[in-house]
């Protein structure tokens, strides 16, 4: 196991370069499940844990990792696969960091670290409904076979366990920007549904329009679209928040992508990801990003809509 994390921690300078590694694993079932190796701190084998009168029943329990308590939520149940299989013994805890929490989640056996493009990463078929729990599949050829690998929403599987609250404290609304921004309209590029929601259900709130597209080669797509209209995309929208990591086109060749049309390389950007560190402060500057936040600060994401309509309103005096 610790030769596989070291591999790990090597391999995250792979984000930003259109590529990725998958920490692949097993639930109990025929299928195949992975998370993004960025996410993940470590591996460990099921560890000792308390029981917490009145948690989620999700939440397997809360142990102690580094000298703090973190829940492990039970994966397999949170993503509702079937529990009539008698023979599943969970062997494994991944744990991880999203949107500046810490959790671990109680998996069965660790199958493989895979790098792959995100080329080959594709959205999950319309088929499996609104419901579902993947944010991305992909294929994986090893043993001489080739298989589906399942790539998990972990944002959507949280937010049935932890309730985030997108309500905007009185003392960052600004009453007279927001006058400015109703109508605005803003672009939301993000893989997940939950997070797109989550954007939309806190921005709403000041009147602005919100668009969204899943990955960035829609989102692409769609901006050079009003650009061939001769739209001024840079005035039709306010700002476009982008999240790092999606299937087909990343924020970061999204975010390049822009900047080397001049029909539209003045728009605002602001990377909103679930990755956290110095690492994506270095790769909005090299991609040429405006801002960088972290998931989720609802006051964060008003506090950046303000600051870029305080900037226009400066500058048309």
């Amino acid at each position: 196991m610790s030769k596989l994390m070291s591999s790990i921690d090597q391999r995250t300078q792979l984000v930003g370069e259109n590529r990725l590694e998958l920490l692949l694993f097993k639930l109990g079932s025929r299928h195949t499940f992975a998370l993004n190796v960025f996410k993940v701190r470590e591996v460990i084998t099921v560890p000792k844990m308390n029981k917490m009168p009145g948690s989620h029943y999700h939440i397997s329990g809360v142990t102690d990792y580094r000298g703090r308590s973190i829940p492990i939520i039970d994966l397999r149940t949170a993503i509702h696969l079937s529990a009539n299989n008698p023979d599943y013994v969970p062997e494994n805890v991944i744990i991880t960091e999203y949107n500046r929490s810490v959790q671990g989640f109680l998996i069965g056996q660790i199958m493989n670290i895979v790098n792959t493009s995100w080329s080959d990463i594709q959205p999950p078929p319309s088929s499996v409904g609104k419901n579902n729990y993947l944010t991305a599949i992909t294929r994986y050829d090893g043993d001489g076979k080739s298989e589906l690998v399942e790539i998990i929403d972990v944002e959507k599987v949280l937010s049935e366990i932890v309730e985030y609250d997108t309500s905007i404290s009185e003392e960052v609304l600004d009453e007279e920007i927001k006058t400015h921004l109703e109508g605005r309209k803003i672009l939301i590029v993000d893989d997940s549904s939950t997070a797109r929601w989550q954007i939309k259900q806190t921005l709403s709130q000041l009147g602005l329009d919100i668009i969204e597209e899943k990955n960035g080669l829609l989102a692409l797509k769609k901006l050079q679209a009003w650009a061939d209209e001769g739209i001024k995309v840079s005035e039709h929208l306010l700002m476009m928040f982008t999240d790092a990591e999606m299937p087909e086109m990343d924020g970061y060749r999204l975010t390049a992508e822009v900047r080397d049309d001049p029909r539209m390389t003045s728009l605002y950007i602001a990377l909103n990801t679930s990755l956290s560190g110095s690492f994506n402060e270095a790769m909005v500057e090299k991609v040429g990003c405006d801002r960088f936040i972290s998931k989720f600060q609802p006051d964060l994401l008003v506090e950046v809509v303000q600051d870029r309509m305080r900037a226009l309103l400066s500058t048309s005096k």
